[in-house]
């Protein structure tokens, strides 16, 4: 497979990050994006996103603009600057001037300023007489804020030069006629964005090529049979649950099985069944309401059709257990997905290498999918302190069994009783928790 990729940046950037990725990386394509404005990016990425198998961005605006737009789990790199960037900047200032000056003006974006500093500190270089100013976002929508920072430093006579990390701003203070020097990234720092793209992409596409497989079961199928009044009923219902499938089977490319007593089989892809969620729910809630019973759904992953397969029984299995059933996905690596596509999704591990929490949970006969289970709820949730309730009625269990596993969790050194809560009504306080990171 031949991977597409966009390079996003001013013009200059742009060049330099082509001319890096068709030196390294001949097997692939290389799609540049210049712009003149950073809000162009914007459009650029909107327009063509659906053109690539990733971004690299010279800046970390653009990169932000595609994380919104694209999502995190988008493969998008920002080239972020490093200590050799700053040092060839100053090296370039050295050259020009004949001498080494720090009485300079420096500008920064807010999330570099720690690694620039350590990098003045790991070399050596005063920083008392530099004049330095953060920024974030917006400022790049006014760059003036900039060249007028440097000018006015200048003018006065306290700086000698600047070093800015955008590419206007640099162009703006030469036409001044004020001594600027760009911090850009390398050619080290762009062969190393290039390979963890270049890695993404594959990544991504041999997840998406996993095979997957659903099951859906329509719950208390034998007592339908027996309730239908007509021998037809029964057979209506099945067809208009087939042809509902069958539409889904259509938008995944995937191909139906009937395996009998209310259970279906559908084997697709990953990425197919992933994109197509929304539509999997709409079918499962149009089959629910046309048989008057909940539907079950388990979703496996697998690099092969047998893995896929055993994944989406167990899936199955767990979301039998719930009473409101829906949709589970166990994937590859053992992630348990529950309440597929809703706003209360959870994603835990049931596996662990962990032997010495295997052996702590054993010891109080607590499952690690369990413990694995709250630690993930308390993380989606937010809990700093929660209460045995709080479990029962997320988790779907009774409070007595939350009770006990928390009481089991104490004892073995991975929760505690942080205090205490006073109840509405008359009553004990009700104790709160939090789990203890190791």
């Amino acid at each position: 497979m031949v991977y597409r990729f966009g390079l996003i940046g001013p013009e200059p950037s742009v060049q330099k990050m082509l001319s890096v990725a068709q030196e390294q990386f001949s097997d692939c394509q290389w799609l540049p994006f210049p712009y003149v404005h950073v809000q162009e990016s914007k459009a650029l990425i909107e327009n063509h996103h659906q053109e690539v198998n990733g971004w690299l961005f010279s800046g970390p605006i653009p990169y932000h603009y595609a994380r919104e737009f694209l999502g995190s789990d988008a493969n998008i790199v920002y080239c972020k600057p490093t200590g050799a960037s700053l040092y060839k900047a100053l090296l370039q200032l050295a050259m020009e001037r004949k001498e080494l000056t720090t009485n300079i003006s420096i500008d920064m974006i807010d999330s570099e300023d720690l690694d620039f500093k350590e990098s003045f500190l790991e070399a050596g270089i005063p920083t008392e007489a530099m004049y330095m100013k953060m920024f974030n976002g917006p400022m790049y929508d006014n760059p003036d804020v900039l060249v007028q920072f440097h000018l006015d430093l200048w003018k006065q006579g306290k700086t000698n030069a600047a070093l800015t990390c955008m590419n206007l701003v640099y162009s703006m203070l030469r036409d001044a006629g004020m001594p600027a020097y760009r911090i850009q990234m390398t050619k080290l720092d762009i062969r190393q964005a290039l390979r963890v793209m270049r890695e993404q992409a594959k990544s991504s596409y041999f997840k998406e090529m996993q095979i997957g497989v659903e099951i859906i079961e329509i719950d208390q199928f034998d007592q339908l049979a027996e309730k239908t009044l007509t021998r037809y009923h029964l057979q209506h219902l099945e067809l208009k649950a087939k042809q509902q499938l069958l539409q889904l089977c259509e938008k995944i490319d995937g191909t139906l099985m009937d395996i009998g007593n209310g259970r279906y089989q559908i084997f697709s892809s990953r990425g197919a069944i992933e994109r197509e969620i929304g539509a999997l729910r709409d079918t499962v809630h149009a089959v629910s309401l046309e048989a008057d019973v909940p539907v079950a759904v388990g979703i496996g992953f697998g690099s092969t059709a047998f893995s896929a397969e055993n994944n989406a029984r167990r899936a199955l299995q767990h979301a039998k257990e719930k009473e409101e059933r829906g949709i589970v996905i166990i994937q590859q690596d053992g992630v348990i997905i529950e309440s597929v596509g809703e706003e209360d999704e959870l994603a835990y591990a049931y596996r662990s290498h962990d032997k010495e929490l295997l052996d702590k949970l054993n010891q109080g006969n607590v499952s690690i999918k369990t413990f694995k289970k709250i630690t993930a709820l308390v993380h989606r949730m937010g809990w700093e302190e929660f209460t045995t309730s709080d479990l029962s009625s997320q988790l779907s269990m009774t409070q007595r069994n939350a009770q006990r596993i928390m009481m089991s969790l104490c004892e073995l050194g991975l929760a505690e009783v942080g205090g205490e809560e006073l109840q509405a009504v008359r009553g004990r306080p009700r104790k709160l928790y939090r789990l203890i990171q190791s």
